[in-house]
């Protein structure tokens, strides 16, 4: 076999992280179709912040890593990595659209002997029956006599700097036994951790997917709790507090459910099962659940101002962070944009300050105005206070002082001072 030579299919959140970390190994090419972020890559910076500067640079100036928009660039490559994004349409039906073209450029430049692998979070079958059939039609060559394939689903937890990939213990598969092992030992290389070999691409693509499902339905049942104990006037996060004190209870808070993963990969099992005629009722009343929580904090809020004899119409509401998760630039699929629509049925004067959004792409993704600036929001009273994500930042705001007299606080994390929030999930 020919020294391993790695093209990443996709520079996002996944595909950069491990071409960056596959570099260390073997001479690696980073694929991606946007230009502009080639190039930001080459000149040494990521926009999202999944690796450190310093470490891109030296990968690049020591020429283990280069990234690039020309096909014929991974051209001389032999094991290609297709870490695209897998989303769902209006409808939450599975989207295997950036999954097709990405098979259709490794089909465009593989060769005889070369190995696909796919990272991307998918139902079970999907890379057998829809991208690989893609590969053999592009190229005119033959899957497991010409090409082989493996699935080794992706890990990555968006600004999650503990458990970054080369510590991510990851599931490899392989669609021959020999091929299997190839595939493993490539991965192992780099990982700190290890690997899990699965008994097929199959196994390892319904593993990742349960992952994400099982960590949705236990947080809906969590939602579920909040809703339930907020009605009867309990705080939540008390009684989460106390049935932690047995050494059993799995310790989860409530919240809102956004990203790339757990908001989206469900919705790919719940389809298949669909086909094979299992209705999947516990995912399914999940998600719905999950979906519904921005709008829940938005009504809660409204609830807690009339309570208060605040007026809700017109109010001048502050929402603090709009990345789907802490610490993190990351905003895809953010439930925090329901807050926002709910409530802008009541008011325009809505301001969201974010210090880790990129506001020219919240507008572009949302329509939505984001002040990146502390000072653009200081001095100002307002009506309501929404802390809908834990940025380290917010912790240092005197966000008390940011409320009107008789104004509300709502702390979606749980996270502020108890004497100073009049509610939280």
């Amino acid at each position: 076999m020919k020294p391993t030579k790695i093209a990443v299919i996709g520079l996002g959140y996944v595909g950069l992280p491990l071409a960056r970390l596959f570099s260390t190994k073997f001479p690696t090419v980073g694929f991606d179709l946007n230009q502009a972020r080639v190039d930001a890559l080459m000149a040494g910076h990521d926009a999202t912040l999944e690796v450190d500067d310093t470490l891109l640079q030296e990968a690049i100036s020591q020429h283990r890593f280069r990234c690039t928009t020309c096909l014929d660039d991974i051209r001389d490559c032999n094991f290609y990595v297709v870490a695209v994004p897998t989303p769902v349409d209006e409808n939450n039906r599975p989207d295997l659209r950036p999954l097709w073209g990405a098979s259709e450029t490794v089909g465009k430049v593989i060769s005889k002997g070369d190995v696909v692998v796919y990272e991307s979070t998918v139902y079970p079958g999907v890379t057998e029956e829809e991208c690989l059939p893609v590969v053999e039609k592009t190229s005119g060559l033959t899957f497991n006599t010409d090409f082989f394939a493996g699935y080794s689903p992706e890990r990555i937890n968006p600004g999650d700097k503990q458990h970054t990939v080369e510590k991510i213990r990851k599931v490899t598969s392989g669609s021959t036994p020999e091929i299997a092992d190839y595939v493993d030992e490539v991965y192992n290389s780099v990982l700190v951790n290890g690997t899990h070999k699965a008994p097929s691409i199959k196994v390892a693509e319904a593993s990742k997917i349960i992952e994400n499902s099982q960590r949705d339905v236990n947080i809906a049942f969590m939602n579920e709790l909040a809703k339930i104990f907020n009605a009867m006037g309990i705080d939540t996060h008390d009684v989460i507090e106390a049935a932690a004190s047995k050494w059993n209870f799995i310790k989860l808070s409530p919240g809102l459910v956004g990203g790339h993963c757990i908001s989206v990969d469900p919705y790919y099992l719940i389809q298949k099962a669909q086909v094979y005629g299992v209705l999947p009722r516990v995912m399914s009343n999940a998600r719905r659940l999950n979906d519904g929580m921005g709008a829940y904090v938005a009504n809660q809020t409204v609830k807690c101002m009339n309570k208060k004899g605040v007026m809700v119409k017109d109010a001048k509401i502050l929402i603090l962070g709009v990345t789907f998760k802490e610490n993190c630039p990351d905003i895809r699929n953010t439930k925090v944009v329901d807050i926002y629509h709910t409530l802008a049925e009541y008011t325009n004067d809505i301001t969201i300050y974010d210090p880790w959004a990129n506001s020219d792409i919240v507008q572009k993704e949302y329509g939505i105005e984001v002040q990146n600036a502390k000072s653009k929001v200081e001095n100002v009273k307002y009506d309501a206070v929404i802390l809908a994500v834990a940025h380290k930042e917010f912790l240092d705001m005197d966000i008390h002082s940011l409320v009107r007299e008789g104004g509300v606080i709502y702390d979606v994390k749980g996270i502020l001072p108890r004497n100073i929030v009049d509610a939280r999930l």
